[in-house]
């Protein structure tokens, strides 16, 4: 097995549906500008409320990738 350096960033998406949609929402963007994400640890969850409901739910990650 290959030894590996990591760097994490701090990111958060948000989803009307629900906390998994957020997540995804969040890893799916990144990857467009950061290469050899490997792991993803939720850290922070929230939302927002409008008239009673659960408007936009919002999911704070750290998020490992790989150094080249």
């Amino acid at each position: 097995m290959e030894n590996h350096t990591y760097k994490k960033i701090e990111i958060t998406g948000t989803s009307e549906d629900s906390l998994e949609a957020a997540i995804e929402n969040a890893v799916a963007k990144a990857s467009q500008t950061v290469d050899d994400m490997r792991w993803f640890e939720v850290t922070e969850t929230r939302g927002s409320i409008e008239n009673g409901q659960v408007e936009q739910w919002q999911v704070c990650l750290k998020v490992g990738f790989t150094l080249k």
